[in-house]
């Protein structure tokens, strides 16, 4: 497109300046509507709980594994609330809250196989739940006392990435090496709207596609970049951006678990075939702060929020389960107890977690140690010794 710049606008005659006009007015008209139009989402269960088909995506599941959906949903979203309210308490650091998007993780999260490989980013905690990652180890990191917590190689979920982006290099390296070693396993690698724009993600996406590579690429679209909203991210939806790297996208309903475990498991399988990558944009909403360390009053609207709390994961498949009849009370009030004692478990062991000694923190910087290192650790422990036999100011 031409712009014209403003002189020259002025230099035009009246007659052909209001014919360019009209014509530009109804052209960005036309490429206003077009990119008003939300494309449609790949949706198994509507926000009211009513279940419908989809041509291309569909899933049969039992009654039982229902629950279990159900359940991952339930257990991972009192695990976040327990970890906020010990951030509050000043038990944590930080915490990076998963509200609202459990589905998006756990849909995801059931449609891997043991062997498969995650690539988290810091918000992953559903997907950690059901790869079997005991969730106190996920606050070690949160409250300072450990470096990651678990092994990745033990569930195959790597250690969680603070940087932007660069979990979808290491899923794509991953995954590259995989398929030279003639396995049949996938990779998934998780991000948010904002890594989008990274130039890390970008560049994963060019190496997968040139190497063919069976990763699967997991965007969660929940509308916030910290302030920024996903309309100041991109001018098209971001599941197309896969098509100019040369494979497919799709957007999926990121509150509906069932439409997440049927495209997630679709992808992956396309990924075990030699087919290449996918990027799946699972469209959702970040009900919370961004971290503890932020406030969402101060950019978006309650209104906002409140029209998101009707398209709430847990309580559409609540809504299901109920009417369709696929669980009674007694497994809800069963759910509660189990809820409330996961609460307290990971209270108790939060704050039994030992004090890591000071010193520590200067052990494995350097194979063979460093003078600069070395006069660190000095000058830090003589700060130490001068608490000692007194208070601290």
């Amino acid at each position: 497109m031409t712009v014209e710049s403003t002189a020259a606008r002025k230099t035009t005659r009246r007659s052909s300046g209001t014919k360019r006009t009209a014509s530009a007015s109804a052209s960005a008209k036309k490429a206003t509507a077009s990119q008003s139009a939300e494309p449609e989402l790949v949706q198994l269960l509507t926000p009211e709980g009513e279940r419908v088909q989809h041509p291309e995506y569909d899933i049969d599941l039992s009654s039982e594994e229902l629950r279990g959906l159900y359940r991952d949903m339930v257990l991972s979203r009192r695990f976040d609330a327990e970890a906020t309210a010990l951030q509050r308490q000043g038990e944590l650091g930080l915490w990076a809250s998963l509200l609202g998007q459990e589905a998006a993780q756990i849909g995801s999260g059931r449609a891997l196989r043991d062997d498969d490989y995650v690539f988290p980013t810091y918000r992953e905690h559903g997907v950690a739940w059901v790869r079997g990652v005991d969730p106190t180890n996920l606050l070690g990191m949160f409250r300072g006392v450990n470096h990651g917590g678990w092994d990745p190689n033990s569930n195959n979920f790597h250690l969680y990435t603070i940087v932007l982006g660069s979990q979808t290099l290491h899923a794509t390296g991953y995954a590259m090496g995989v398929a030279k070693d003639g396995a049949d396993s996938a990779v998934i690698a998780y991000f948010g709207d904002g890594a989008s724009s990274q130039g890390d993600v970008n560049e994963s996406f060019v190496f997968s596609a040139v190497y063919n590579a069976p990763v699967v690429f997991f965007c969660q679209n929940n509308q916030w970049a910290i302030s920024e909203p996903i309309e100041k991210q991109t001018r098209v939806p971001l599941y197309q951006r896969a098509r100019g790297f040369g494979f497919p996208g799709v957007r999926v309903d990121g509150n509906d678990v069932l439409a997440c475990l049927a495209v997630t498991r679709s992808a992956l399988e396309r990924a075990r075939r030699g087919e290449g990558p996918t990027l799946i944009e699972a469209y959702t909403y970040r009900m919370a702060a961004h971290t503890t360390s932020d406030d969402p009053t101060r950019y978006r609207r309650d209104a906002e929020r409140a029209e998101w709390e009707a398209k709430d994961p847990i309580q559409r498949l609540k809504t299901y389960l109920e009417n369709e009849g696929h669980a009674d009370a007694a497994f809800f009030e069963e759910l509660e107890t189990e809820s409330e004692a996961l609460g307290k478990h990971v209270r108790e062991v939060v704050r039994a977690m030992p004090v890591p000694e000071h010193m520590a923190i200067f052990d494995n910087v350097y194979a063979d140690g460093h003078a600069l290192v070395d006069e660190e650790r000095a000058q830090f422990a003589a700060y130490q010794a001068s608490f000692e036999g007194g208070e601290a100011e």
